[in-house]
């Protein structure tokens, strides 16, 4: 999209939206963002217009924003299509790649006028995959399993951010030849795929108990290895800069469990 000049007042309608947004340097610009909006701490200080899914538009509107910066599979369609017909200046992000993070950053920044800060955070990222993808790049592959969600039972493949985390650390993803981005298995698959190290999102990444149906498998190779392990949900389900952190934080998990 082209806008006449750099925006002034922007609206953000996802959480990973405007940690994308304050990443680019555009964080003193944002006006309002939607519920769970909790990164960087500064976010959750400003007026929220409802959550990603059910925008108050009469609350949007009030605050006369130049963009408004939607997700493209987050945002109901039809609400922005309304915004559309509005007027109003949107733009669409959804990063599914590394790179497509980076690209990002550096997009945002120059509809916000932020392009020195945006670009080099956009580099900071680059270069810190590139590293971390020649670090690994002979890593011993280790079959893994990433549990999204436990009940119902969901994970994800080779095409999801989390999934490309999981290869460029030198795991192999028991499911990463799935067609669904993010698909619905049983237990039992996952007894017969047996991967060595079982991961999920927790808040801190501590132990939250949502592993604890696959410690009554003691013949599954993460069990039998003490391999059942807890990340940082938050930094590894957004497409967001502090991704790169997760990938280090999974990198050196996935060695310990290679050790174990």
């Amino acid at each position: 999209m082209c806008l006449t000049q750099s925006a002034k007042r922007i609206v953000s309608l996802s959480p990973g939206a405007s940690e994308l947004l304050f990443s680019a340097g555009a964080g003193d610009l944002v006006v309002a963002v939607v519920a769970y909006s909790d990164y960087p701490p500064a976010a959750q200080k400003l007026p929220s217009v409802g959550n990603h899914t059910r925008i108050d538009l009469e609350a949007l509107l009030a605050l006369d924003p130049d963009l408004v910066i939607t997700w493209v599979t987050g945002n109901p369609p039809a609400q922005v299509e309304l915004l559309q017909e509005l007027g109003l200046p949107l733009f669409a992000i959804e990063p599914r790649t590394f790179e497509g993070v980076s690209s990002a950053i550096e997009r945002l920044s120059v509809l916000a006028g932020t392009e020195a800060e945006g670009f080099a955070e956009a580099k900071r990222f680059r270069t810190g995959i590139a590293e971390l993808s020649e670090q690994y790049r002979n890593a011993e592959p280790i079959p893994v399993f990433y549990q999204v969600w436990e009940q119902p039972l969901m994970t994800i493949n080779n095409d999801h951010l989390i999934g490309k985390v999981l290869q460029l650390c030198g795991g192999v993803n028991v499911f990463g030849d799935m067609p669904r981005l993010v698909p619905r298995i049983s237990a039992e698959v996952v007894l017969q795929a047996n991967p060595q190290a079982i991961l999920t999102g927790s808040s801190e990444g501590v132990n939250d108990g949502q592993l604890d149906r696959w410690k009554g498998y003691s013949g599954l190779g993460a069990v039998a290895r003490d391999n059942l392990v807890f990340v940082p949900a938050s930094p590894i389900s957004r497409p967001t800069p502090r991704l790169l952190e997760a990938s280090k934080l999974i990198c050196q998990k996935l060695d310990v469990a290679r050790e174990h």
